[in-house]
């Protein structure tokens, strides 16, 4: 925890920075590729600095990972400003690549994890969407992920591969409190899911949440620590005896 919380005020200094140069230099600052939990973080910090002239974007629509942009008051915020590239690797539809695949080769030859955004990977191909200053790199250093070849080109090709895989499933709760929607996630019993809340493990929309009565609603993702992630698609209607019948995903 002590890390984490060296992390985030590290984090605070650097957007705070951007920030200001924003402003001082009259010329866009960007931090980042930053993951969900530090850009829900970065959203706050901004609310609380009443600094509204910034942007989030990740190189595609529903991306993960974002890169924050502070922009100087006379100009508009706008994705055509970021410094992101996509980048398209191609291998043979035999072999088997995953996004750790990628992530792990790429951390392993030194690539720094705040230059890479999103790896979509499919059957033969990944989008990865990079900070430029990796591009020459990755396109010129990197011929092998693992031990499968890889042929690497500036771009891609729209549709892009899909971030993720989901598991669909449907139970019954009492309410819509944390507790209740955690044990039906987690696949167990209300008074154990209150354990993992109280531990701390459980997090709503990327932020730790210890309330028990913690009201969940439609579109939040609640995160269980070695249980996985969910979005919950669905409350109710209710049932004939009073209960909540509700639908939710699960991250694969």
């Amino acid at each position: 925890m002590a890390k984490q919380g060296q992390e985030d005020t590290l984090l605070q200094a650097k957007l705070e920075d951007a920030v200001r140069i924003s402003q001082i230099k009259n010329r866009p600052h960007f931090v980042g590729f930053l993951d969900e939990r530090e850009a829900v973080q970065a959203k706050s910090l901004m609310r609380s600095l009443k600094f509204e002239n910034y942007m989030l974007w990740g190189g595609f629509s529903g991306s993960e990972r974002v890169v924050f942009g502070a922009f100087p008051d006379y100009m508009e915020p706008g994705e055509s400003f970021f410094p992101i590239e996509a980048v398209t690797a191609s291998f043979r539809k035999i072999d088997t690549l995953s996004h750790r695949d990628f992530l792990g080769a790429l951390l392993h030859k030194g690539v720094e994890r705040e230059t890479l955004g999103d790896i979509l990977v499919e059957e033969g191909r990944a989008v990865l969407f990079i900070r430029p200053e990796v591009s020459d790199f990755l396109l010129q250093q990197t011929e092998k992920i693992g031990r499968v070849g890889v042929r690497w080109q500036k771009g891609a090709t729209e549709p892009y591969p899909a971030a993720h895989a989901f598991e669909e499933h449907s139970s019954v709760v009492a309410s819509p409190r944390l507790d209740c929607i955690a044990a039906a996630a987690g696949g167990t019993s209300r008074e154990k899911a209150s354990e993992w809340i109280r531990a701390g493990f459980v997090s709503v929309n990327h932020r730790e949440e210890t309330s028990l009565s913690a009201g969940i609603e439609e579109g939040d993702i609640i995160s269980i620590r070695g249980k996985g992630r969910f979005v919950i698609d669905r409350l109710g209607p209710p049932t004939k005896k009073g209960r909540l019948g509700i639908a939710f995903r699960k991250f694969v």
